[in-house]
């Protein structure tokens, strides 16, 4: 992924601060899901989820339940200290 979508966050201030940091963390989950090779079908059945809450996580039209984290993290294969890491860089959206 370029770093073009990481700063395109910044270039549209009427969404708002609560958009960009949900868009952020989508971005990230979104990498981590394409670095694992899943698709968002295989990695929200991988945590229990219904892939259109996995898609809308990632498009950042939703605020993730803190349920989801641990099941999420196993799901891509990161440890939950990672996805506390990545939740934490984007607290201002909860």
């Amino acid at each position: 992924m370029s770093m073009d979508n990481y700063v395109s966050l910044a270039s549209n201030p009427t969404e708002g601060l609560h958009n960009d940091w949900r868009r952020l963390f989508g971005i990230m989950i979104q990498d981590v899901r394409e670095f694992t090779a899943h698709t968002v079908e295989e990695a929200a059945q991988l945590a229990g989820m219904k892939s259109s809450e996995w898609a809308a996580l990632e498009d950042g039209n939703i605020v993730v339940d803190p349920d989801w984290l641990r099941p999420m993290a196993d799901a891509l294969g990161i440890r939950f200290d990672q996805m506390q890491t990545m939740v934490h860089f984007c607290q201002f959206v909860w």
